[in-house]
Order: structure tokens, then C-alpha cells, then sequence
């Protein structure tokens, strides 16, 4: 895979009406060498379909992730899911799209779900599929390769229902979800996210708030990635401070400082001064600074933890970010909008947060960022870290 390319994962749902839980289940989980996702609708709608569903995921995705045979992952699958009483059949379909990080190929596995959506350069692209029996269940096959731009979908059949009995007196339909999503690489394609939130927003409609069936779209949209550094904290040997600044400046992405003294170290190797934003200080928050080259300049302490602080709160979605532009919440957009994060994190002591007699491992500093790695990576962001 080149460097700069990502694949961009999205997924949104609408439940049935009248039900608290969906009744489908999306899971991903991208390893050094692989991307899986997988999408599974249960029997039904509620909390069965619930259980059935997120069953399905859980297992598929763990086996799959560990490269046990298909075969014997389906027979798992079967051999698990429980009975329902009512139909006496152990149901669950599920989608899997599997994409090799090494040669950007991907291969899907369909079971009972709708055929997936395939663009190139926004066109969409009907690729050959294959038909296999496993344990008696037919399975459909697609292999392809994704390049740049390229964007592959995939849904559950409550999406293709929507407008059933309305003017489309067969539902939206699969060919009409493929013309609308070709209609939005003219002018509103640029994420995984853009695509996802249109075709599901459009459902809704559909439905006219009367969700018929539970309604569920994932997408994968190839991009260029969009990397972020955050260099937090002087380091502890002043002689080093150069070159950590150095690598911040030639860092090919977005650039975060969180912290005063960490500013002035990049500014005075500038030759410049950080200039304060007063218009975005607030009562519990000091303001933001401006400075040539980097992208945020805020103050460390407080905005990591009030940061950390919004994105639990909106459960990392930037959709749900507070309105206001001080330094946290800009801190969480920054964030939320990059795909690679890599946190350089100095361990020179703040005299004025904490006692310098303790040890650099229990930091106010270094335990707020780990808080942060640890909730990223429960996003499944990519993230690093590095001490100096």
C-alpha cells in the first residue's frame, strides 16, 4: 500500500421503528497487513436480531482477523448462533470485505445481503462474482482492486426497502442507491463519511421517519491520508530541543503544539512569537496562540484534559463537537480529522502542575496523553507514541 493512502471506513444505522436496539452490526479492525469489515443483519429486527447480528460480527471478525480457512469460520458461525423459537432457523446474513494493505486488493463475501457498490473515479463498476456452497450455503465471492479515489459499499436490505409502498412501489432499490451515490462523486465525495451520511440521510427520507426495517450502510473510501503530529512537553535534555523541533517542522501533516513552553521552544527556533488569540480564551481554558508553520498552538494541561474531555462526550463523532472554537474543542477536531496521530511527548517536569521530585512516569502530562492513546485506539485510530 503507498504510504499516503487510507482507507477511510464509515458506517450508520437506523433502527426500526419502535426498536431501541438495530438488529444489524458493523465491526472493522485493520491490522499491519489487512483491513476486515464486516456487516451482519439479524434474524428479525430488536434485541434477537441484536444478538444474532452482533454474534455473526464478533465472530467473523475475530477468526477472519486470525486467518482461520472460510470454511471452518462459517461452521462456526452456524454452529453458534442460537435458535429462534419462533421460525426455528439460526439466521444471521453477513457481508465481509477484506482488503490486502500489501497489494490493495480486497475480496467481499456475501451471505444473503445485498450485492455491494463498487466505484471508480465515481463510476460505478459491476466486477464478476463467483458462487460457492459451504455447509450447504450459497456464498457469493467478489475480488477487485482499490485504487485512489476508489470507494466500495456495502448494506444491509432495510436501505434498499426504503420508499416501499411510497412512490417507489418496490423500495429505493439497489440501482437507484448505485445512480445516487455516482450523483454524489460529482460534488460531495471527499470521505467515507460524506457518502455514508448522504445514502443513509436519503433512506431516512424514504422512509419518511417510518424506519420499515433496520437500515444499515458501511463504505470504504480510498484517500490520501491525512497525518497529524502533536509535540506536547520540552523535552528533558534542553540540548535535544532543536532537533525535536526540527522533526515537527518537517513532518509531512497537520502540526499540534499543546503547551506554552513547548511553543516558545518552536518560536524562538523560528525567530518568532507566538501571538495569543484572545477572542478564544475562556473561563476555564487559556486561548490559542498563532504561529508561522503550525497548524494549533494551544496550552498543554488543561485543553489535553478538556479535550479528552469533549471527545468522550461525543463519543469521538465530529459531528457531535460543541460549536464553540476554543483550544479543546479545536484540539478534539484536529484530532478527529486526522488518521494517522503521532504523539512526541517531552518529560521535562512543569514545575508549576506538579512536584518535580516525582518520577516522569506518573507525569500529569504523560498519564493525560496515554488516557488519550487508550481512548483513540478504542476508535481504531492509528496512533504512536514517543517520549523524549
Amino acid at each position: 500500500m503507498k504510504v499516503d493512502n487510507f482507507f477511510d471506513i464509515c458506517n450508520l444505522s437506523l433502527n426500526k421503528k419502535g426498536e431501541e436496539l438495530c438488529g444489524d452490526k458493523v465491526k472493522f479492525r485493520k491490522t499491519d497487513k489487512k483491513t476486515t469489515i464486516v456487516l451482519s443483519d439479524g434474524l428479525g429486527s430488536g434485541v434477537k436480531a441484536n444478538i444474532l447480528a452482533t454474534l455473526t460480527t464478533e465472530i467473523l471478525i475475530t477468526m477472519l482477523t486470525a486467518d482461520v480457512p472460510l470454511e471452518e469460520v462459517i461452521k462456526t458461525v452456524i454452529g453458534t448462533l442460537p435458535i429462534c423459537q419462533v421460525r426455528n432457523i439460526a439466521y444471521a446474513t453477513f457481508t465481509i470485505i477484506q482488503i490486502n494493505h500489501e497489494t490493495n486488493r480486497f475480496k467481499v463475501i456475501n451471505f444473503d445481503n445485498p450485492p455491494i457498490f463498487y466505484l471508480r473515479k465515481g463510476k460505478l463498476v459491476n466486477l464478476p462474482n463467483k458462487t460457492e456452497q459451504i455447509l450447504g450455503k450459497k456464498i457469493n465471492v467478489t475480488e477487485g482492486y482499490l485504487e485512489r479515489g476508489d470507494f466500495l459499499g456495502a448494506s444491509s436490505d432495510g436501505v434498499l426497502y426504503a420508499g416501499l409502498g411510497e412512490t417507489l412501489n418496490f423500495g429505493w432499490g439497489w440501482e437507484s442507491i448505485a445512480k445516487y451515490i455516482e450523483n454524489l462523486f460529482i460534488t460531495q465525495a471527499s470521505s467515507a463519511r460524506s457518502i455514508i451520511y448522504k445514502v443513509i440521510a436519503e433512506t431516512h427520507s424514504l422512509y419518511r421517519g417510518k424506519i420499515g426495517d433496520d437500515a444499515t450502510f458501511v463504505g470504504v473510501y480510498v484517500r490520501k491520508k491525512n497525518p497529524l503530529m502533536i509535540f506536547t512537553g520540552p523535552p528533558i535534555e534542553k540540548s535535544e530541543d532543536s532537533l525535536y523541533v526540527e522533526r515537527l517542522l518537517k513532518f509531512e501533516g497537520r502540526k499540534v503544539i499543546c503547551g506554552g513552553t513547548t511553543g516558545n521552544i518552536i518560536a524562538k527556533y523560528l525567530g518568532e512569537t507566538v501571538e495569543m488569540d484572545i477572542s478564544t480564551m475562556r473561563k476555564d481554558l487559556p486561548p490559542i496562540g498563532k504561529l508561522k508553520e503550525i497548524d494549533l498552538v494551544t496550552e498543554g494541561i488543561l485543553t489535553i484534559s478538556k479535550a479528552i474531555e469533549i471527545l468522550r462526550s461525543c463519543n469521538c463523532d465530529i459531528s457531535r463537537l460543541p460549536s464553540d472554537q476554543n483550544g479543546a474543542v479545536l484540539l478534539a477536531r484536529e484530532i478527529l480529522e486526522a488518521d494517522s496521530i503521532l504523539f512526541l511527548v517531552g518529560q521535562k517536569i512543569n514545575e508549576f502542575y506538579q512536584n518535580p521530585l516525582l518520577p516522569k512516569n506518573i507525569s500529569i502530562r504523560r498519564s493525560l496523553v496515554e488516557e488519550l492513546v487508550k481512548l483513540l485506539r478504542e476508535q481504531q485510530k492509528e496512533v504512536s507514541l514517543e517520549y523524549c
